[in-house]
């Protein structure tokens, strides 16, 4: 070892001792007889001093040193005079005897700082010495400690370990695929798996009772903070189990991994149904750390209920076929302005609602609202009873098409919940949102598509509903949510081929498609297939939860920008003519 010590491990204890410390330069200081230097490796930084009364000639070569060049030093530990309490080994410096430069380094881009001056394009260019930074690779160090437990935990629950094809088939359902020509099959593809789902379902019929891999995944899709072309799966399968065998299995490596990463002590996760999450919160992943459930004020599915049930001459509420608000604890003295903002907010492009309605209840217990042309002051109370509002709370209602409206409404729920500072990243809120349905409409195809996967059970008492109302369906699936975002998903499999013949079907299959495209799956159904289900977790966002971050981009280290490139390595990019001539591929000379 060219080091007998890290540069975050010396301390008063070592006082005395010779040690030789390798690492890069972070920074130096020239004051007239002395000369500083701060050395800095993954472990931390150590002081060095060179005194000019000592040795001439060592003190100026240290003052030649320039930022992150890598060096060599041999010295004594020696304490310091000014000692800086925030740093481990603040108390001790290196007088240094001896002083090699192991390699000469250029002007960093950008400070290889905690708070530095590179943007994110110049950063990611630069991602090597990015990842030189605390903050980036702490997330990295982070990551590690997640995954040492995932394996723990699972291998103490006698799960095993098991990689499967990186080159697989392309399938027509779910996302975009990334293909792979074949150069000694001219013409045909692989695929690079968006998940390795027929694969652990295979090991289960393999008799691999507990299956979990932690495996790159692969998808073709528009990209956003916490979306990259190419992600990390926790991926799991358990054979001869119910769905609350897998929710208990599951919670237990979350709670480990607060437990042993964060020292958070999570209480049992609570349970909704996805019916009740659209409800409540217009999401199937709602963040719970914040109450704010959503009232209904009119609804064409339940008229008798509706606060609105009579016709009041306000063309928005008469026409909507959904009226319906939160109640913003605290908040009846914004003004205008802070109002005016709310309404442009859900009047963007992405969210699309036309106007916005409010009724401030005063702290004088008057109700005030921005219709009051239309409604009396005895309607208003009936209003503010349906909302259990308070002196001092303020009602925001939107109006219109039932799913449309309840996402809008969840968007200005969520950007009340963070003004309001009700979004603390430190606090942690998991959810098991439950019964998700089988399939979802596709105005664009105008057929089913599965929700989940078309390997999802559906519910045993709904399976006579895919004949009759196949929207009304429900999925043996669950997803785990945490602070609003879904970091896991997963259900019960269908393993009777029959079963999955017929989902085939309502899926738009012919029976000759589904046996090229699944033909091997359901083929194996028939040599004995074990009940069995699992989960996936997505393990970038995980870590990115854990680390208090936005993005999934700071925990990888080496990722994506938002148009899926590699500005570091120029990723895509064109291949020779010969590679193409090899591959049986000839590129057109106009882009379709």
């Amino acid at each position: 070892m060219l080091r007998t010590h890290t540069c975050g491990e010396l301390t008063i204890r070592n006082l005395g001792k010779e040690v030789t410390l390798t690492g890069w330069v972070q920074k130096s200081r020239d004051l007239g007889g002395m000369t500083f230097i701060d050395v800095r490796d993954r472990y931390g930084i150590t002081q060095l001093t060179f005194n000019s009364d000592d040795d001439a000639e060592l003190r100026s070569q240290a003052r030649q040193l320039g930022r992150e060049f890598v060096i060599q030093v041999m010295g004594k530990v020696i304490e310091r005079s000014n000692k800086n309490s925030k740093m481990p080994t603040g108390d001790i410096e290196i007088k240094v005897s001896r002083l090699e430069i192991l390699s000469a380094a250029k002007l960093p881009p950008f400070l290889i700082e905690d708070e530095t001056d590179g943007g994110d394009d110049l950063r990611m260019k630069y991602r090597y010495l990015d990842l030189r930074r605390n903050p980036v690779r702490n997330n990295l160090v982070l990551r590690h400690k997640m995954a040492q437990e995932v394996r723990k935990y699972l291998d103490g629950l006698d799960f095993i370990e098991v990689e499967t094809p990186v080159l697989i088939k392309s399938t027509p359902e779910g996302a975009r695929d990334f293909v792979v020509p074949s150069r000694m099959n001219p013409g045909e593809f692989y695929a690079l798996p968006q998940s390795p789902q027929t694969f652990k379902q295979l090991l289960m019929v393999s008799g691999f009772d507990r299956y979990f891999q932690i495996v790159k995944c692969f998808r073709d899709e528009d990209l956003r903070a916490d979306r990259q072309p190419e992600f990390t799966q926790i991926d799991c399968e358990m054979s001869f189990i119910e769905q609350e065998d897998i929710l208990n299995v599951f919670e237990g490596l979350i709670r480990q991994l607060f437990k042993n990463v964060k020292g958070i002590d999570l209480n049992e996760v609570p349970r909704m149904t996805y019916d009740d999450a659209m409800r409540l919160y217009g999401s199937d992943k709602p963040d719970t750390r914040f109450d704010m459930k959503f009232v209904e004020l009119k609804s064409s599915e339940n008229k008798t209920a509706s606060v609105l049930a009579d016709p009041s001459g306000f063309p928005v509420f008469d026409h909507a076929e959904l009226v319906l608000g939160i109640n913003a604890k605290g908040c009846a003295e914004y003004t205008r302005k802070q109002i005016d903002e709310l309404t442009d907010f859900i009047k963007r492009p992405q969210i699309g609602a036309t106007g916005l309605i409010y009724c401030r209840h005063h702290a004088d217990g008057t109700l005030k609202s921005s219709v009051d042309k239309f409604y009396t002051e005895a309607d208003l109370k009936k209003w503010s009873q349906a909302f259990g509002s308070e002196p001092g709370d303020l009602i925001l209602i939107l109006a219109g098409t039932g799913d449309k409206v309840r996402k809008q409404l969840s968007e200005l729920r969520l950007e009340m919940g963070t003004r309001l500072g009700l979004r603390d990243k430190n606090t942690f809120s998991p959810l098991w949102v439950l019964d998700f349905p089988l399939l979802e409409w596709d105005e664009d195809t105008q057929r089913y598509h599965a929700m989940h996967h078309p390997f999802t059970s559906p519910k045993p008492a709904d399976i006579a509903l895919l004949d009759t109302d196949p929207s009304k369906v429900r999925a043996n699936a669950y997803d785990m949510v945490i602070n609003g975002t879904e970091i896991g998903g997963g259900s019960i499999r269908i393993h009777d081929r029959i079963l999955q013949a017929l989902m085939f079907k309502h899926l738009g299959f012919s029976k000759d498609e589904a046996q090229k495209q699944f033909g091997f799956l359901m083929d194996a159904f028939e040599f004995g297939a074990p009940p069995h289900g699992g989960i996936a977790f997505g393990f970038d966002r995980l870590v990115s939860i854990f680390a208090g971050l936005d993005s999934i981009r700071d925990v990888i280290a080496f990722p994506k920008n938002n148009s899926g490139r590699d500005v570091m390595i120029d990723s895509p990019s064109t291949i020779a003519d010969e590679q193409l001539k090899e591959l049986s591929i000839k590129l057109s000379t106009q882009l379709i």
